[in-house]
């Protein structure tokens, strides 16, 4: 399972012309579910993502987490972040859950980080996002658990 982390100013993400989620300062989280992924994957890829310090202190510092930042979470499904591009120029899906499997593992990381932060903004699993977004910094990390 891999999280690709965005520090945000704010973030949203449409399906056609409807606004499905929206945050403000916080986390964009972008979610790929692998094959392998088990319920224990999830549990773990919550709590690194709500404890990742990437959040500035007073001086300026990476060195609080999302929760300690009041910050919001918007979690995107993205299968494309299982994809394997060691080789070719045509990436492989082949590792990737299939969608069942993602849709249920999906589902059940948002749950949890809405167990321990409270609101959290979705898109819709599978369908054709737009998503919009301030990255603040910039500041990406690709978390894999």
């Amino acid at each position: 399972m891999k999280a690709l982390l965005q520090r945000v100013s704010k973030a949203s993400v449409k399906v056609g012309r409807s606004n499905v989620g929206a945050i403000g300062p916080g986390l964009l989280v972008l979610l790929g579910v692998d094959q392998e992924d088990s319920r224990e994957t999830v549990t773990v890829l919550v709590e690194k993502t709500l404890n990742y310090r990437i959040f500035p202190d007073k001086e300026g510092k990476m060195n609080l987490n999302v929760q300690e930042a009041r910050g919001e979470v918007l979690v995107v499904s993205q299968f494309t972040l299982s994809a394997d591009t060691r080789k070719g120029l045509r990436p492989s899906f082949s590792s990737a859950a299939p969608p069942l499997q993602a849709e249920m593992f999906y589902l059940a990381y948002v749950e949890e980080v809405r167990e321990k932060l409270g609101k959290v903004e979705t898109g819709q699993f599978g369908a054709d996002m737009k998503v919009s977004l301030v990255n603040n910094g910039p500041v990406t990390f690709l978390l894999e658990a």
